[in-house]
């Protein structure tokens, strides 16, 4: 299995930002996506080679009330 890739690391990053900024836990996220706590924190460790998918991006726009575009760069990576 190939690492996570930079476009990868780019949203999983801004996805752990935004949900640190509304007070979320990864149990509070978790729950809200009915997931795995574990796999939330597979997601954001630099461990793991776990990421979200498009379909999971747009799912956490739903519950972080806010843009799936706010998870991309403006410019290609």
């Amino acid at each position: 299995m190939k690492p996570v890739s930079k476009i990868d690391r780019y949203a999983i990053r801004k996805v752990k930002e935004r949900r640190i900024a509304l007070g979320k836990s990864q149990l509070d996220l978790a729950n809200d996506m009915d997931v795995s706590v574990g796999f939330i924190g597979q997601v954001e460790s630099d461990k793991f080679k776990a990421h979200y998918s498009l379909e999971r991006l747009n799912q956490l726009a739903k519950v972080l009330k806010c843009s799936l575009y706010d998870f991309l760069p403006k410019e290609p990576l």
